[in-house]
């Protein structure tokens, strides 16, 4: 079983590489000259993207073959007061050249649009917004020249005090989104909402695989063996030209589990993989920890010190 490690949107390892540098709309509205402002803005768009190039040419230099960019690249993007701003013009050659680095080494990239997108409600405007923001997320792909099959990671959504009558609703809004939107969806388990057998649920019925992220399964039932679905899990990825994907992180502390530590447990991670050799050719596991890439690297550093591990790069690694 090949296993490869990513890390999310930025780096604790380099230094000015952030991807998510902003404006605010009242920011951009303190600008006298309009034209000026809107220049700002897509120089702020434009140092963001090639940031995401800088890291990906990190992740190539330590054998990174696994990323998850940040869904701020493109600051006040869908903004209502910007309606006519072509936020793609200024960027698209660098998002070219972004598709392009992670083609050239086999590098997988996709997204977690923030938790603002809801497919559970019944609000219509909340509804519209969140197929804009997934629109955002689509034309970046395509100007990267990347497939939209299965590249943006989303949580079910809130619960609106019925949860059986918010999963079918799930289901009928899922429905009135365009075909291309719905290519690009893979579903998480949550660790307050959501549990694994939900979020299977929507899966199954909807074609969609399913991330399995341990932290909020172990949060959300402390001590229930998550291994009981993993067969069902594995198969919500049987249509999928990509690898199985998991969510991996560990609780900063007892008092407060649900935030994320800024490093993984080893220890607990080598369990899971040990529990799943064998039951899936590749698996590409996105480390959820404070430090990001640094959190990664320790990682590696304490895997080395297992038997039954080949390496394949500093960052893959095959199961004996």
């Amino acid at each position: 079983m090949i296993v490869r490690l990513g890390y999310v949107a930025m780096s604790k390892e380099l230094v000015g590489a952030s991807p998510s540098q902003t404006m605010t709309y009242k920011q951009y509205q303190q600008i006298a000259d309009e034209e000026a402002a809107r220049r700002k803005l897509e120089r702020i768009a434009k140092k963001n993207i090639q940031n995401c190039i800088r890291l990906l040419r990190h992740n190539v230099a330590n054998g990174i073959q696994f990323f998850r960019l940040s869904s701020r690249l493109i600051p006040l993007a869908n903004h209502p007061g910007l309606p006519d701003w072509n936020y793609l013009r200024p960027i698209k050659d660098d998002l070219k050249e972004l598709g392009n680095l992670s083609r050239e080494h086999n590098m997988r990239i996709d997204f977690h649009p923030d938790h603002f997108i809801v497919f559970t409600t019944s609000d219509k405007d909340i509804f519209k917004s969140s197929a804009e923001s997934l629109t955002m997320h689509k034309k970046l792909l395509e100007a990267m020249e990347i497939p939209l099959d299965h590249r943006c990671v989303l949580h079910v959504g809130g619960s609106y005090a019925d949860k059986e009558k918010t999963l079918e609703r799930y289901i009928h809004n899922f429905g009135l989104l365009p075909r291309d939107l719905q290519r690009m969806i893979m579903l998480e388990n949550d660790d307050t909402t959501y549990n694994v057998e939900d979020a299977l649920y929507l899966c199954e019925k909807l074609g969609l695989p399913l991330v399995f992220d341990l932290h909020h399964h172990m949060v959300y039932h402390e001590n229930e063996d998550w291994f009981q679905h993993w067969d069902r899990m594995v198969d919500t990825w049987k249509f999928s030209e990509l690898p199985l994907k998991i969510h991996m992180s560990s609780p900063r502390s007892e008092k407060d589990p649900r935030a994320h530590a800024d490093l993984v447990d080893a220890e607990v991670f080598w369990a899971f993989i040990q529990k799943i050799k064998g039951s899936v050719k590749q698996v590409d596991c996105m480390i959820e920890a404070k430090d990001k890439d640094l959190a990664l690297f320790a990682l590696c550093d304490e895997l080395k010190k297992k038997e039954g591990i080949e390496w394949v790069t500093p960052a893959v690694f095959q199961v004996k």
